[in-house]
């Protein structure tokens, strides 16, 4: 094992405030590392509906988002690569997806999840758990075991001990308002020896007056030692890797980013950016910035750049910059759809050429609600934004688009400009295979591929892509940068910035950079280290026909009464139409092998909320739908082709007093006469009056129902359930499932409105009805006695006991990701398993992470 002192960084423009008009963009670096370590082999995947082959990098266009990715190996640190003076082209990728078995990870070297740490756990003393704080781009100290990330929103650098992978601790901030000034921002961080160099935004909006600096900090105890004036606004930063030849150099991209407030964000806008060079000889105080520009003395841009057909280059914004075991800095210039090359041992810029265009086949490009990847992305500008080098003679982009483009894909490039491969729809098929494509950034730029590292770990060299919008990052083996090899799907919070591999340690950081209290959402950072099995996914798709099964939002669950093997589950309002799918849970993750819509009068059925699904005693479907009032709650009876044949009201008594939370599940039994009795959960209590401000419960606090319909008088009876207490502000108890275990006794889910470190309750508690098994009909009665609660018309409510079936928390901690809130799918197979799943909200306000859980028999 080699263990170098130079490490990887990755920056990010962070979103910084642009006080004058509140405009919010994103940046992010790379530092380049080099660190070998060894790799066990395994078996991967080629990466699906990918195009090969040696087509010249060309067409233009701008770009210029963000985000933060790090990496190397002994070989590469992660970084650009590329060539001067490329002919121009573009590439026609089709998708090629073939039916059958979903793309699943080798057996052996794959990730395992070991951590997620919340940032707000980091906080200063006195600070509000509340206030945003976010991880944005990352490094590591020299011996790999302390993370260091960028905090824009808090203006704040923190430390996080990582000693232990399975338990990271904070460590403390450092406060750049107290060393500077109060319009600081840090971009980016790398590590060089026992420094931190702090890359920090002086700009506040002023952006025809760029201006930064970059603070030396002694790691030991937080001292900033120096400070490097850098004329001007920085993005990202990298150190030479160790052993590269000529001196060690730090560089930094000068974005001078636009104004895309200004003339809608068009260039040019004036100053151009450039790129600073910092020899690291010697000691910091002794260090200064040596700027490498675009043009000459006398303001013309240099040949190498008017050669390269950019788009706009008298205004070039480098964004994210790397450098290999050359001393090759390699930089990407997103708006101009460009990189640079340039050779630090001269500061001699030796290649610049355009990243061209591609026309991407089978994507969504329609935010209708619908999953539907049978659109095409028209010739596009691949505007990259991170970038890494694979090796000394390949680089990787992720084209991230930002003005003009983006082909929600990576490409590998060779040091020509040459495309020698590209993603195509394979990343976008990738999330759509795990539950993770995001529906609302379809008609955008989808998955939203904003960074990539690369790293060499036990002797293979990995490249991790993340997808800031779909919140995952895919692991592939570029051995052979002409074949990715798909490994595995790594989850992440919501908007991965900073990807840190730490190939000393066989370990991964991922820090992310969304954090919105109020929705519950909050950054954090996850760690990954290679040789385990990970829990994720648990559940993917197969193909149907060219793409994957799209699917998502899973809030409910049955089984097939004959086959142990077969499940059904369904999406909610998530989506415009209610699906139904079938799952094979004889495998490992379980495989949704089919998707049906509900339909009504033959086409599909619209305004379905499915929170409920039981297989009919006929052998269709009974479906519970919520809906956002009470009189929307209704039960819908299908045949087994899932066409409605018949609706069941809710009687007009209980449909007035429920909110927006109503029926959650539906379960289908028979009695000692074999005639189909149906169970329903109702979430929460029935309300007074469930459109006031402040609702008050009208049988108890916290007294929800049970609903028991019977198919042959078709008469309702009703029991009263008592939820736990609320553990704290912002929280509510209520049910999300039904299923029944015989006339008498039913297994529900009980749960809390929290998530991550916060949630309590997740369980499948078993009830108990009262005996006799009669309920609060659908008259009024008088009184209530033991073991009653008083009905919403005068009438008894009969209350069920209750016990605990399985606690389900542990469970969904053990994956070490973050606690999924909504537990809302359960059901007992044939063979007498139980399973549950999460519902991922279509990743509204959520990770999109879907965890599908295997409880174990029923006793």
């Amino acid at each position: 094992m080699q263990l170098n002192n130079f490490k990887n960084s990755v920056s990010r423009r962070s979103q910084r405030s642009q006080r004058a008009q509140l405009v919010r963009r994103s940046q992010r670096n790379v530092a380049g590392i080099s660190l070998a370590l060894a790799v066990i082999p395994f078996a991967a995947v080629p990466a699906a509906n990918a195009t090969v082959g040696s087509e010249t990098a060309v067409g233009s266009t701008l770009g210029s988002s963000s985000f933060g990715s790090s990496a190397g190996s002994s070989l590469a640190g992660s970084s650009l690569t590329g060539s001067l003076g490329s002919s121009l082209a573009s590439s026609s990728l089709a998708g090629s997806s073939k039916p059958g078995t979903p793309e699943t990870p080798g057996a052996q070297s794959t990730f395992e999840r070991t951590a997620t740490y919340p940032v707000y756990e980091n906080r200063p003393e006195g600070a509000d758990k509340s206030a945003e704080t976010v991880a944005e781009i990352s490094t590591v100290s020299k011996d790999g075991k302390t993370l260091i990330h960028t905090d824009a929103l808090a203006q704040r650098i923190g430390f996080i001990d990582i000693s232990d992978p399975n338990a990271p601790k904070g460590l403390g901030t450092l406060d750049l308002k107290a060393q500077g000034h109060a319009k600081d921002e840090p971009t980016s961080v790398a590590v060089y020896g026992d420094y931190l160099l702090v890359v920090i935004d002086e700009t506040g909006g002023d952006f025809a007056n760029p201006k930064g600096r970059v603070d030396i900090v002694r790691i030991s105890d937080h001292t900033r030692v120096s400070s490097i004036d850098l004329k001007g606004q920085p993005d990202s930063i990298a150190i030479s890797p160790a052993g590269a030849p000529g001196k060690p150099k730090a560089a930094i991209a000068m974005e001078n980013q636009r104004n895309e407030e200004h003339n809608d964000g068009n260039l040019p806008q004036l100053p151009t950016g450039f790129v600073q060079t910092i020899d690291l000889s010697g000691e910091p105080k002794d260090w200064k910035a040596t700027p490498i520009r675009f043009e000459g003395d006398n303001g013309k841009l240099l040949d190498v750049v008017q050669k390269a057909g950019l788009d706009t280059p008298e205004d070039l914004e480098p964004e994210y910059v790397s450098i290999n075991g050359k001393n090759q800095l390699a930089v990407t210039l997103q708006e101009n759809n460009g990189v640079a090359i340039i050779d630090l041992q001269t500061n001699r810029i030796t290649n610049v050429f355009s990243a061209g265009s591609a026309e991407v086949k089978g994507v969504d490009t329609q935010s209708d609600k619908l999953i539907n990847p049978t659109d095409t992305l028209p010739a596009t500008p691949r505007e990259p934004d991170a970038i890494a080098w694979i090796d000394d003679n390949h680089l990787a982009t992720a084209n991230e688009g930002d003005w003009k483009g983006g082909t929600r894909g990576w490409t590998v490039f060779d040091t020509s400009g040459k495309v020698t491969w590209d993603a195509g729809n394979s990343v976008e098929n990738l999330a759509i295979r795990h539950g993770l494509h995001n529906n609302k950034r379809a008609k955008k730029k989808g998955v939203e591929i904003e960074g990539i590292a690369t790293a060499t770990m036990n002797g293979t060299n990995y490249a991790f892509v993340g997808s800031e919008r779909s919140n995952f990052v895919a692991v592939y083996n570029v051995n052979d940068p002409a074949n990715p090899q798909f490994v595995q799907m790594l989850f992440t919070t919501n908007g991965p910035e900073g990807i840190l591999p730490i190939p000393e340690r066989n370990m991964l950081a991922v820090s992310s950079e969304v954090d919105e209290p109020d929705s519950a959402v909050r950054s954090a950072v996850t760690l990954y280290r290679l040789g385990g099995k990970d829990s994720q996914p648990s559940i993917v798709s197969a193909d149907e026909g060219e793409a994957p099964i799209g699917w998502g939002a899973l809030g409910s669950l049955t089984a097939d009464p004959k086959d142990a093997n077969r499940l059904y589950a369904a999406s909610d309002s998530a989506y415009a139409n209610g699906w139904v799918y079938t799952i094979d849970a004889s495998k490992q993750p379980a495989v949704i092998t089919e998707r049906r819509a509900v339909k009504r009068d033959g086409a599909p059925a619209e305004g379905l909320d499915i929170e409920g699904i039981s297989v009919a005693a006929d052998g269709g479907f009974w479906i519970a739908s919520e809906g956002k009032k009470g009189k929307d709650n209704r039960l819908f009876h299908t045949d087994k082709d899932l066409n409605i044949t018949s609706t069941v009201e809710l009687p007009a008594d209980v449909a007035e007093h429920i909110g927006k939370w109503g029926l959650e599940g539906v379960t289908s039994t028979k009695d000692a006469h074999g005639v189909e009795q149906l169970y329903v959960a109702v979430q929460r209590p029935l309300w007074k009056d469930p459109e006031a401000k402040k609702l008050e419960a009208q049988e108890g606090e916290n007294t929800t129902r049970i609903g028991k319909y019977n198919t042959k008088t078709k008469q309702w009876q009703w029991f009263g359930y008592e939820l736990e207490k609320p553990t704290g502000k912002g929280d509510w108890m209520g049910l999300s499932e039904i299923t029944a275990l015989d006339d008498k006794h039913l297994l529900v889910i009980e749960r809390d409105k929290l998530n991550g470190p916060d949630a309590k309750v997740k369980r499948v508690m078993k009830v108990t009805l009262p005996e006799g098994g009669e309920g609060l009909g659908q008259g009024a009665g008088q009184g209530a006695g033991a073991g009653e609660a008083q009905g919403a018309n005068g009438g008894t409510l009969p209350m069920v006991k209750k016990e605990l079936a399985v606690d389900v928390l542990p469970k969904l901690r053990a994956t070490n990701g973050w606690t999924q809130e909504k537990l809302e799918g359960f059901t007992i197979a044939a063979d007498g398993q139980m399973y549950a799943v999460t519902d991922n909200d279509a990743l509204e306000d959520a990770t999109g992470e879907t965890v599908f859980l295997r409880l174990g028999k029923v006793k």
